[in-house]
């Protein structure tokens, strides 16, 4: 199994996190320009954020149902990214996965690759007895996606793909304060509703155990193993 290497940033702005991605992509980037392909390496990162809005390439200010007055005096930043989707919210509570892989060494097909993303969601829910499903046409992972009025998006994603190396990723509710949400349209979708782990069991679940079982997911879906040795400073 080919190897990633695994950092847990802890609570992190989003701008800063962004920028370390990004320095982790053009990293594998110069290897590949470089006639020097096999060097590049695997990354997987987790995180919190502080609360904070993110605007896709496709999203619409719109979407956005308060004023920067009232965003500012909430204390929430906001940030237009380069990846893809709409608008959705990252805060404390949420866990965020960024990885930043190269597809060439797996498989060259964005699509398997977002399903494969929602699998390793789906099934870390079943571990806690919850069916995560998708929705026809939506990317991320649902409750309920088939039942009118009672759709609840439980997890947001959007990626970037340069040169098939990816970076964003997505973002699981499990303690998240979900009013936030309330204040825009997430992922540009009306008339459907977001939800969390705490939510849906009636009870705030320990952080640190429910990253173990994504993390345990991640390498049995993507069939890959977890160095948690860092090559890089």
């Amino acid at each position: 199994m080919q190897p990633f290497f695994l950092r847990d940033l802890g609570h992190l702005s989003y701008q800063t996190a962004w920028d370390y991605q990004e320095k982790l992509l053009q990293e594998n980037l110069v290897l590949k320009a470089s006639g020097n392909p096999d060097a590049t390496r695997h990354f997987f990162l987790l995180v919190e954020h502080p609360p904070v809005y993110t605007m896709g390439k496709s999203g619409l200010m719109e979407h956005v149902l308060i004023d920067d007055a009232t965003r500012i005096q909430k204390g929430i930043e906001f940030f237009k990214t380069n990846r893809g989707g709409d608008i959705t919210y990252h805060g404390p509570g949420q866990i965020v996965g960024y990885p930043i892989l190269d597809l060439e060494k797996l498989y060259t097909d964005i699509g398997k690759y977002l399903r494969n993303l929602e699998e390793v969601i789906i099934r870390t829910m079943a571990h806690y007895g919850l069916k995560g499903e998708r929705s026809s046409g939506e990317t991320g992972v649902w409750l309920d996606p088939s039942i009118p009025g009672q759709e609840r998006k439980i997890c947001a994603m959007g990626v970037r793909c340069s040169r098939w190396v990816t970076m964003h990723g997505f973002a699981f509710n499990v303690n998240t304060d979900l009013s936030y949400f309330d204040m825009i349209i997430p992922c540009g979708i009306r008339q459907k509703s977001v939800t969390s782990l705490e939510k849906e069991l009636g009870k705030k679940l320990d952080m640190e155990e429910v990253k173990l079982v994504l993390l345990r997911e991640f390498e049995q879906v993507f069939e890959m193993e977890a160095n948690r040795s860092w090559p890089i400073s």
